[in-house]
């Protein structure tokens, strides 16, 4: 069996229906299950069990020789939450508990991080273990990552493999529910859908021009497939990054959903909010060298037959 916490989320349902196309339906979704809207994300999927977050690791305990693999993906994932305590169990402490399990059932493991860990990337973007430990992020969701990446890195008692994966930023199928934390790519969508415009925030920098900062957007389908290497390729354990490896603007972005909506561009820009105006990263970018390094050639989905993909029903 395989096991996929965070199961009726956006990258984790993604995942299954991955491990679906490859015949593998002996998999155990693990969540909270307690959205309507997200659970249809497992509607159609081939899955041998349901298992509750909370009562995952005494089903473990009773099942740990039949389960082959473990994906932990899910998380509280929003950015903007406040709840120190909620993020320190959900994402700090719940994964300590799943890392415990891997090494004591010998387990092989792939967690997700976050390239929230980077801060404004001071240091870079790169997954180098040895900066890690130096890097500061800008909220305290990226805090709860940064504070179990470098746990990690300092067991001695590790799983026979485990890999975490910093996630930059993720676009694609199953993310409606995310609400706020959806993609701009789905924020695209929906407001040119409803307004024939799009809003983008105005540089407050000189050496940039309005629209034109950049992030690194990864399709959901690069990063399950990157999962599914991963699981087969059991060696080379650490941190690695997880982007497409090529920063694009959001002007990028948005002209590509217009184009995939078969819309005129129409982009007003606004000041960025001042509270978040210091803070705000004008470049986002995974060096992928080392992912690379250990056998994953696959080339990585461009931005605009991403969106594409994404957008226009065949």
């Amino acid at each position: 069996m395989i096991i996929v916490t965070g199961a009726a989320g956006f990258i984790g349902s993604n995942l299954i229906q991955r491990l679906n196309q490859d015949n593998f339906n002996a998999i155990i979704a693990v969540d909270h299950f307690n959205d309507p809207e997200k659970n249809k994300n497992l509607v159609g999927l081939e899955i041998q069990g349901k298992v509750d977050r909370d009562e995952f690791f005494a089903w473990l305990d009773k099942n740990y020789e039949t389960v082959e693999f473990i994906f932990h993906i899910g998380a509280r994932t929003d950015t903007t939450e406040m709840d120190v305590e909620l993020l320190n169990k959900l994402n700090t402490e719940y994964t300590k508990s799943v890392w415990k399990k891997c090494c004591q059932y010998q387990i092989p493991l792939v967690y997700a991080s976050s390239a929230a860990t980077y801060g404004l990337g001071e240091l870079g973007y790169d997954d180098n273990e040895d900066l890690i430990p130096q890097l500061k992020p800008l909220n305290l969701y990226g805090d709860s990552k940064q504070v179990f990446d470098v746990w990690a890195l300092q067991q001695h008692e590790k799983p026979f493999f485990w890999a975490g994966l910093k996630f930059f930023n993720v676009y694609g199928p199953n993310e409606y529910h995310k609400g706020r934390m959806a993609s701009v790519v789905w924020h695209a969508y929906n407001q040119i859908q409803k307004t024939g415009k799009m809003k983008l925030f105005r540089s407050h920098k000189p050496d940039y021009k309005d629209g034109e900062q950049m992030r690194d957007f990864v399709y959901v389908k690069d990063v399950v497939d990157v999962c599914v290497f991963l699981m087969h390729h059991r060696k080379n354990s650490g941190i690695y990054n997880l982007g497409s490896g090529k920063a694009r603007t959001f002007n990028d972005l948005v002209k590509a959903v217009f184009a995939a909506l078969n819309k005129p561009v129409d982009i007003e820009y606004i000041d960025t909010p001042e509270d978040i105006r210091e803070t705000y990263q004008y470049f986002t970018e995974a060096k992928m060298g080392k992912l690379k390094g250990i056998g994953f050639t696959q080339d990585f989905t461009s931005l605009e037959p991403g969106i594409k993909a994404y957008l226009v029903v065949p």
